[in-house]
């Protein structure tokens, strides 16, 4: 059996887990949806991980995401990183050169640019839903269409209408409106894409020079739409990896690979733990104005880990033997 590691991207949409060999080959993948329990996600992929795996096969995990912490404490992270730096060393594993990565998600973009394998800038948009994966979601949902069908439909259309795409609010009431005229489905679905498309290009890319190899990553990155209408936009060809939705995984495996090689060790915790109970429960510090509540993940009625304290009274405390009052 080779030697494999393990990256673990924790989003507030979905949790995406992928297991890499030495030559950074996908021997595992897995995409699913988080539903606002991340912890029991984690713990039932690793199950599945357990059952075709052993501790001794898994060499390195690294974790990303908006919960690559809560990943890290439960399954021991050698490195945990940020989605910048996750999906820019994805990116890199798939075209060296590449210069432009576009990213969208249900709840989230980004757009990172880099140069000579190192990133020079990058921008998010955690706000607007008009440029994210859970508007085209949405409007799906409103014309009964599979989500899935989205793109299909959409890059059969010779006549997009202009859909107003700076707020998903004006959006809507638009493409309410352009059915009301009469227009054909795969007229307003392509509206909507480039819609989506120049909300990013004009917000989050504002001001950005973007270069070629451009690649395109996250779940909308399935969307052929969307491709299509970055094209005519961008003026570029746009590069859709096979694997664009776990690039922050893959990165963060490869990130792993690369930590312990230089370590010659491992923090993972082990299969066994993870399959441990898990609960999360917070509470109110009243100890100085700031009131924080602090977060704290129990298990086996020993506390792991706290964080979310500004000053670090509970966070910094090792807290691993630290039994509940």
């Amino acid at each position: 059996m080779n030697r494999l590691f393990l990256g673990v991207d924790v989003g507030s949409v979905s949790t995406n887990i992928v297991l890499l060999d030495d030559d950074n080959n996908i021997i595992e993948k897995n995409y699913v949806r988080t539903k606002g329990n991340p912890i029991k996600v984690i713990t039932e992929l690793m199950k599945e991980i357990g059952e075709r795996y052993s501790d001794s096969d898994i060499k390195g995990v690294g974790t990303t995401g908006s919960g690559r912490n809560l990943a890290n404490i439960i399954l021991g992270a050698d490195i945990v990183k940020n989605e910048i730096t996750s999906h820019a060393i994805a990116a890199i594993n798939f075209i060296p050169d590449v210069k432009t990565i576009l990213e969208i998600g249900g709840q989230d973009s980004k757009i990172i640019l880099i140069d000579n394998g190192i990133v020079t800038d990058f921008a998010m948009n955690t706000v607007c839903a008009a440029g994210t994966g859970s508007f085209l979601d949405r409007q799906a949902q409103r014309l009964n269409i599979d989500i899935k069908n989205f793109g299909d439909i959409a890059i059969q259309s010779n006549n997009p209408v202009r859909i107003a795409g700076r707020c998903a609010v004006f959006a809507e009431s638009d493409m309410i409106h352009k059915q009301q005229l009469g227009h054909n489905y795969e007229d307003i679905l392509n509206g909507l894409c480039e819609a989506l498309v120049r909300n990013y290009i004009n917000n989050l890319a504002k001001g950005k020079r973007i270069e070629g190899p451009v690649i395109f990553q996250g779940g909308v990155a399935a969307n052929k739409g969307i491709i299509k209408a970055f094209k005519k936009y961008l003026n570029k060809e746009v590069f859709v990896p096979e694997h664009h939705d776990c690039m922050g995984a893959i990165g963060a495996a490869i990130l792993a690979k690369d930590k312990v090689k230089r370590t010659n060790r491992t923090k993972f915790r082990g299969l066994d733990k993870v399959k441990l109970e898990y609960n999360v429960r917070g509470f109110e510090c009243k100890d100085c104005p700031n009131m924080c509540e602090v977060v704290e993940i129990v298990s086996n009625d020993k506390i792991l880990a706290r964080w979310q304290d500004k000053c670090g009274k509970y966070s910094n405390i090792n807290s691993e033997n630290e039994k509940l009052a």
